[in-house]
């Protein structure tokens, strides 16, 4: 019977326990060659029948290598005398090296660390889709949010606008007076008594401008005199005409004393609005009187005049003539004779053309 056969391998080598692992995977590898018993002083293990026709063999003579455990033997195959290694055959294929772990050493496990990072990594990254979810979810219910809050406060600054419509047509006489009753001061020039107010704020600090009639003022700006007294309650001031326009009956005194300046309407007075008349009639200062605008006659010959039927009487010349939010719309200047209700007034904007003070 014809065997083939691994090439020799001199014990003990590495590459016979390379050899050794390729052939008995599993087996405990043998222990080199230097630690075994010398073989002339093994006792037997078995006691092998003689063999027919063989020769005595030389009792000094090496003793032939065993047969692999497993193997069966041809019995014409002799063992080689020498211990040279011998050439593999050319159809035979010499296989890699097989690393064996050594003798006692535990077979290397594989890492659980890298199997449980994936599920963790997928957890993580599905964990973030859903809070970015969330997020954008979160941010469209705020601009919806923010859209009905805005379209709330739209219709609420309505309601708002409305109310202050309406409001405005509330008039409260008490409210316009309180307001402008610190501005206003009897006028003493000679023997002429009238009214002036404190319009704008275009002077310093601790100085005002006031407005009144010329014809206040006319007897002691035309005698050559320049100061008047301005007089409320027990306060007095000491005040100069600084100007006048007789053709329009307007002068400007200024005073060396802050009061607060009223201001000037930028509307145009319409038929129908209601106003306060505050002055000194007859001396009497802090004096009010409540109407409506008659009628605005912006080509009169003495130029643009208001007619308005609150009551006035001597002292009243030069006071203001005050809308429902407290803003000057006009100069009381005149009534008419043996008439009653009918008032005249100087508009504020032809007062404030003239002066440049508003």
């Amino acid at each position: 019977m014809t065997m083939t056969f691994e090439p020799f391998t001199p014990a003990g080598t590495a590459e016979q326990r390379q050899y050794d692992g390729r052939r008995r995977a599993g087996e405990p590898v043998a222990a080199p060659a230097w630690e075994e018993t010398p073989r002339w002083e093994e006792a037997p293990r078995w006691e092998e029948p003689a063999r027919w026709n063989e020769p005595a063999g030389d009792p000094w003579a090496e003793p032939a290598p065993r047969a692999r455990q497993g193997w069966v033997e041809d019995p014409q195959w002799q063992v080689p005398q020498q211990r040279q290694p011998q050439a593999p055959r050319w159809h035979e294929e010499i296989a890699a090296p097989v690393a064996v772990p050594a003798a006692g050493e535990p077979e290397p496990r594989r890492s659980a660390v890298g199997g449980r990072i994936k599920p963790l990594v997928v957890g993580v990254v599905v964990l973030l889709l859903l809070v970015a979810g969330w997020q954008a979810y979160r941010i469209e219910s705020m601009s919806d949010h923010n859209q009905s809050l805005a379209s709330g406060l739209a219709a609420e600054k309505d309601r708002t606008d409305r109310l202050e419509q309406q409001l405005a047509g509330v008039f409260d006489p008490e409210t316009v007076s309180s307001k402008v009753l610190p501005s206003v001061f009897r006028v003493r020039a000679g023997s002429f008594t009238g009214t002036a107010f404190s319009v704008g704020t275009k002077v310093k600090g601790n100085e005002s401008n006031l407005m009144t009639n010329y014809h206040v003022v006319a007897e002691v700006w035309t005698g050559g005199g320049r100061r008047v007294s301005l007089e409320r309650g027990s306060t007095k001031i000491t005040a100069s005409i600084v100007d006048v326009d007789k053709g329009k009956d307007l002068a400007l005194l200024h005073a060396d004393t802050k009061i607060a300046g009223l201001v000037a309407a930028p509307a145009t007075v319409k038929p129908g609005q209601q106003v306060v008349v505050v002055g000194a009639p007859l001396g009497l200062d802090d004096t009010v009187t409540t109407g409506v605008i008659s009628a605005y006659r912006p080509d009169d010959s003495d130029g643009p005049t208001i007619q308005f039927d609150a009551p006035i009487n001597p002292g009243n010349s030069g006071g203001p003539v005050v809308n429902a939010t407290g803003q000057v719309v006009g100069l009381a200047t005149a009534k008419a004779k043996d008439a009653e209700g009918i008032g005249l007034a100087i508009p504020v904007k032809t007062a404030c053309a003239t002066f440049a003070v508003c």
